[in-house]
């Protein structure tokens, strides 16, 4: 029997979510497009590592990210004196959580030394204009491209290994805040759905690709509403639409 393929989404209820959210989403395909040998994969982690900069030049992530990781911490130490808690789990988390507070407390700037790179200065102001990397007007990117495989993953490793105290953070809070919640079964009534929530900061949906619905979610971290929009115009809604959602 086939199983029904499942798409998932998640959606932010806060802006400071929002932004853990691209940059987690940026991070990754830096770092999946590092690993290729296709020369075009190397366009894709310059212009997500530049719009990266662009984020952490506008965001004091560094800031907030260290508080809201040190506020986790402390709601996991209070946890310790449940009974029936996996102590030795719950400490891992917390050394893990301690190791990386103390990393990003210590680390200069995010992205600091990207930004000094002279390589990565020559072409980023490019990278803003349409079909502005061409090899006509970034000579020395060509060259780049054109250099041994080996070479390149090397330079694309170091870059990340920039940003390694931000991954970790990043990685640990996010993995966290999913995991606060589990999926449960709701129904859409002719494609909407509303639910008042209770300081949630993240929604995580899935929903069966047959049903040819994606989400348009409105709303904050106390209330929010959900319509399903079909993907092909013309098409109906289900007047009662399954679908399963993690309130983080």
């Amino acid at each position: 029997m086939q199983t029904s393929q499942i798409t998932r989404y998640e959606h932010p209820l806060t802006e400071k979510v929002r932004i853990y959210l691209r940059l987690d989403y940026l991070l990754r395909q830096m770092q999946h497009s590092s690993n290729q040998n296709d020369p075009w994969q190397y366009k894709i982690f310059f212009n997500a590592l530049f719009d990266l900069l662009e984020i952490l030049d506008q965001v004091q992530v560094k800031t907030d990210l260290a508080k809201d990781i040190d506020k986790q911490r402390q709601q996991l130490k209070s946890w310790l004196n449940i009974d029936g808690v996996d102590e030795y789990a719950l400490q891992q988390m917390i050394d893990a959580m301690e190791q990386a507070h103390k990393a990003l407390i210590s680390s200069p700037r995010l992205g600091q030394s990207l930004r000094e790179d002279r390589f990565l200065s020559s072409i980023k102001q490019r990278f803003s204009i349409p079909g502005g990397s061409c090899c006509f007007d970034l000579p020395s990117l060509h060259h780049w491209l054109h250099l041994p495989n080996e070479e390149k993953q090397s330079a694309m490793r170091a870059w990340l290994g920039e940003l390694d105290e931000l991954q970790d953070a990043l990685n640990l809070w996010l993995k966290l805040i999913r995991e606060t919640a589990q999926y449960k079964t709701h129904h859409a009534r002719n494609g909407f759905f509303q639910y008042d929530a209770e300081d949630a900061c993240l929604l995580r949906l899935e929903i069966c690709a047959e049903d040819g619905v994606y989400p348009m979610i409105s709303g904050h971290r106390n209330r929010f509403a959900i319509r399903f929009s079909p993907f092909t115009e013309g098409e109906p809604v289900a007047s009662d639409l399954e679908f399963k959602l993690a309130i983080c």
